[in-house]
């Protein structure tokens, strides 16, 4: 009985561990770093200004409907680009996933937009509550909090190496920039040469 249970826990660690990564993943790479950059270019059109005042307009259901295609639309998307990507297909599960990016950010703003409407399905709000506890969940275990402080961590590594890289090689003044446009010159002086 006793090994049952520490099979039970290694595995709930294990399954943990696997949400953690592709809450992280998700959430503070791709998320932080392409997608809500996307969302708010898509938020900020003007015109879609007067999509949400058309929006506004529209029957409950409508809005529902719309979202969900939406939703399963961008989420089959990215499984499927998944699926492309562990079959060996990585160049074309790669694309297939960078061009859901703009439909899942206009879809995040939809929700936005028209979350009352949607919220006032009970089912719906139902399930977006439940979603919403198990990603409180997520965020309150110990290797969630662990693994984010590492990604911080490596963030602010990132950042100063390539603040150094940026100084060192491509300040105005700097001997590799110096050489590289000299080198530049050298080869537009040579074929202007070859064509007289």
């Amino acid at each position: 009985m006793g090994s049952l249970k520490k099979i039970a826990q290694r595995l709930l660690l294990i399954l943990q561990f696997i949400l953690v990564f592709l809450f992280i993943l998700f959430e503070e790479i791709i998320w932080e770093e392409i997608a809500q950059p996307i969302y708010e270019t898509v938020a900020s059109l003007q015109i879609l200004q007067k999509i949400e005042q058309g929006i506004n307009r529209l029957p409950r259901a409508i809005v529902l409907v719309l979202f969900l295609s939406l939703l399963l639309g961008v989420e089959g998307a990215g499984l499927f680009a998944g699926v492309l990507f562990v079959q060996g297909y990585l160049l074309l599960g790669i694309l297939l996933y960078i061009s859901k990016i703009p439909i899942a950010a206009f879809t995040f703003w939809l929700f936005k937009v028209s979350r009352e409407k949607l919220l006032s399905f009970h089912w719906f709000a139902w399930l977006y509550a439940q979603i919403m506890q198990g990603l409180a969940w997520l965020k309150e275990r110990e290797i969630y909090q662990e693994s984010i402080e590492i990604l911080s961590k490596l963030k602010v590594r990132i950042k100063e190496i390539m603040a150094m890289i940026k100084e060192r090689f491509f300040a105005k003044e700097s001997r590799f920039m110096t050489e590289l446009k000299a080198f530049y010159r050298y080869l537009k002086n040579f074929k202007n040469r070859k064509r007289k």
